[in-house]
């Protein structure tokens, strides 16, 4: 049976008129990094302050660890570790400050206190800045302040907003490297706009647009959904372009080709399958028999960038 950490149950908020969370029921086990997905007013934000019990739900609720978040917000919070939208702090603190007296807030004292500190200071990579108020830090290390006070008390469950937001190629790495490590023990979610991040580090992925859940899936399962995914891609002289394409669209599981110019007088051309079948096999055979020269050959994934923009402007 799955370790079910979070549990949403038609969760509704509306402002006025405007439903930003429109009955949206999911949930997440033990294991499970789930990347929450979506454009910009979609309803991520809304629906993780509703989990985390920093804004009340208009109808439904959530659970969290076996607690539900109206009837025990304080139990909640204690298991969660959340890392919000801009990641507040008090500017005028250092970040060891800061995470001082989020340690007295936690309850944390002693070898415990000093052996968390320690952890999430590492591991965050905020030496250098301790002691610097954190009004003069850049935008990377107050996401990285904002970032350790979420691990600090080594909760259950975590909610974490962007959280490389702002941080460069390396310090991407570093916070996603972080997360995989953990994520054996945690429920984690994880709203995002990089999808490479999904891709990287997610187990499973959730697309919300309009406040309601689009498509929910491994980000393996989404690409699928691409019309790239079992799409073959051709690197070959321009100059046989023509043929190549009128071969490979004689095929009858190729639905239709695309042609990209590159340079040094080569061309890509793209083959799409019908229904998403693999036509590796048949391409392969065409290209052989016929003895087209073929500089490259590669089978597409699929592409979630592309399944992101079909699902959340279908409609709109």
């Amino acid at each position: 049976m799955r370790d079910e950490m979070i549990a949403i149950r038609d969760l509704s908020k509306w402002f006025g008129p405007i439903h930003a969370v429109d009955d949206v029921s999911f949930s997440v086990s033990r294991g499970e990094v789930l990347g929450f997905l979506g454009p910009n007013g979609a309803g991520k934000s809304t629906t993780m302050k509703m989990i985390t019990g920093f804004l009340a739900p208009s109808a439904g609720t959530a659970v969290v660890c076996g607690h539900d978040v109206i009837d025990e917000p304080v139990k909640v919070k204690a298991r969660i570790g959340y890392l919000p939208e801009g990641a507040p702090a008090y500017p005028d603190m250092t970040p060891a400050a800061f995470l001082d007296f989020v340690c007295g807030i936690r309850g944390l004292s002693g070898k415990r206190k000093r052996e968390r500190l320690d952890y999430v200071i590492e591991h965050v990579h905020l030496g250098e800045v301790l002691h610097q108020p954190i009004d003069t830090l850049s935008k990377g290390f107050k996401r990285r302040v904002g970032l350790a006070q979420a691990l600090l008390h080594d909760p259950e469950v975590l909610i974490l907003d962007e959280p490389t937001d702002g941080l460069d190629p390396n310090q991407k790495h570093e916070v996603r490297t972080l997360i995989q490590g953990m994520a054996r023990e945690k429920a984690i979610v994880i709203s995002t706009h990089l999808l490479e991040e999904v891709t990287a580090i997610c187990t499973r992925a959730m697309i919300i647009a309009r406040g309601k859940v689009l498509a929910d899936g491994t980000p393996e399962q989404l690409e699928m959904r691409s019309r790239w995914h079992n799409a073959v891609s051709l690197v070959l002289a321009s100059d046989k372009v023509d043929g190549v394409r009128a071969a490979l669209e004689g095929l009858d599981k190729v639905l239709g080709t695309e042609i990209e110019l590159g340079e040094e007088n080569l061309a890509l051309i793209t083959a799409f399958p019908r229904g998403g079948q693999s036509i590796i096999a048949e391409v392969g055979v065409l290209t052989r028999d016929r003895g087209f020269a073929i500089e490259e050959v590669r089978v597409e994934r699929g592409r979630l960038d592309e399944v992101f923009r079909t699902i959340t402007t279908a409609g709109a």
